[in-house]
């Protein structure tokens, strides 16, 4: 992805509409009406966390942030192919 898509991309992922949770995934609505999800089992803390605790979110200029969980996941990896946040790093 250019430079140009990045902050392109990261325009239209701010201000999150909608954020919800089925048992598998995490999923992300944006103002624009664009849905988004990734698998939940890579974000161990929010598998486990309770409906409550996952409800107290707040979004950042990079991502989502759960202060009570100490979790965050960035937009960009909403828009990852394999949606796996840690595929980014082994990438040679």
């Amino acid at each position: 992805m250019s430079i140009g898509n990045y902050f392109l991309k990261k325009q239209t992922m701010k201000t999150i509409k909608n954020l919800w949770f089925t048992d598998k995934r995490i999923y992300i609505e944006n103002v624009n009406g664009e849905v988004f999800s990734q698998p939940i089992h890579f974000f161990p803390k929010l598998s486990k966390a309770t409906d409550e605790q996952r409800t107290e979110w707040n979004e950042s200029f990079f991502g989502l942030h759960w202060e009570n969980l100490d979790e965050d996941i960035s937009f960009e990896s909403f828009t990852w192919d394999d949606n796996d946040p840690n595929s980014y790093y082994y990438q040679s």
